[in-house]
């Protein structure tokens, strides 16, 4: 994989994919997802166009089922399955895509990653984007894929769970990103989730994830550098993200790995856990 000396070793450009469409090993994943809000049915897309030869990730049923979040991660047993039945395996080249463009992609990246697939990137620039500059699509109805083996291995220390949440507020042991908007993170917005507390863990840094791409293409890295600095945190220390549901969160951990940051987490519960509980301290207003 060769990049731009200031470009994220984690993104591939449209040009690097056309010219690789259909080769041996090379998958490609369509992982939107939408809120409400904004009216789009990433699995409704995928079935009428896609990049050809992509799969789509349901990021809202390859989840812990068990679990009353919305997205919370799979066991490694249950990636592993629903991996293995799009085609994955853990030793591909795996492209990964949304319609905006570093929006949720970066979560399958995150995802894919953490259960053992290295060779994972995210597509700058968004099938949005890639349809307008009319590169190759696939409109007739999705081929099931080959059953594939995807051998999954937990990266448990890429996580954050609620108990050390807790203790990292509490204790300040660590940074913390939050990738919602200015809005839901100072509490002036309610949260899309009905009846949910809004506002921000005490010591929180906001760096909305729209800041860290331009045109559905993540920032270089100065930029992303200059970005995460101006927004408080020291990348000297360590962080954890976290944003509604710990989709976007992914988008602050794409950046901090590009930059060269390791020492990071994402915590999963993310505002669904931490704003839909009771006895967890919120602050309202700026950090």
């Amino acid at each position: 994989m060769t990049t731009q000396p200031d470009q994220s070793p984690f993104v591939v450009s449209f040009d690097w994919l056309t010219q690789r469409l259909g080769q041996p090993g090379l998958k490609i994943v369509d992982a939107s997802w939408y809120l409400p809000a904004q009216k789009r049915d990433g699995a409704a897309e995928y079935a009428t166009s896609r990049i050809p030869g992509a799969v789509f990730f349901d990021q809202d049923k390859i989840v812990e089922p068990a679990s009353d979040l919305p997205h919370t991660i799979a066991s490694s047993a249950g990636f592993a399955s629903a991996a293995g039945a799009l085609g994955l395996s853990d030793t591909d080249t795996i492209v990964v895509y949304d319609g905006p463009g570093m929006f949720t992609a970066p979560r399958v990246w995150w995802l894919l990653r953490i259960f053992g697939a290295g060779n994972t990137y995210v597509l700058d620039g968004g099938f949005d984007d890639w349809k307008k500059q009319g590169l190759p699509t696939d409109t007739a109805e999705p081929a099931k894929p080959a059953p594939a083996t995807f051998s999954a291995t937990l990266n448990a220390r890429a996580l954050t769970d609620f108990d050390q949440m807790r203790s990292i507020v509490d204790e300040g042991t660590s940074q913390i990103a939050d990738a919602r908007g200015p809005g839901r993170f100072t509490g002036v917005e309610a949260e899309p989730r009905e009846g949910m507390r809004s506002g921000h863990m005490p010591g929180a840094r906001n760096v909305p994830f729209p800041v860290l791409s331009e045109g559905g293409k993540l920032k270089s890295i100065p930029a992303l550098r200059q970005v995460l600095e101006a927004s408080g945190l020291d990348l000297d220390k360590p962080v954890v993200t976290t944003c509604g549901s710990g989709v976007t969160a992914a988008v602050i951990t794409l950046a901090l790995q590009s930059v060269g940051h390791r020492n990071n987490t994402l915590y999963d519960g993310s505002w669904s856990q931490w704003g839909g509980r009771e006895d967890t301290p919120i602050v309202k207003g700026e950090a």
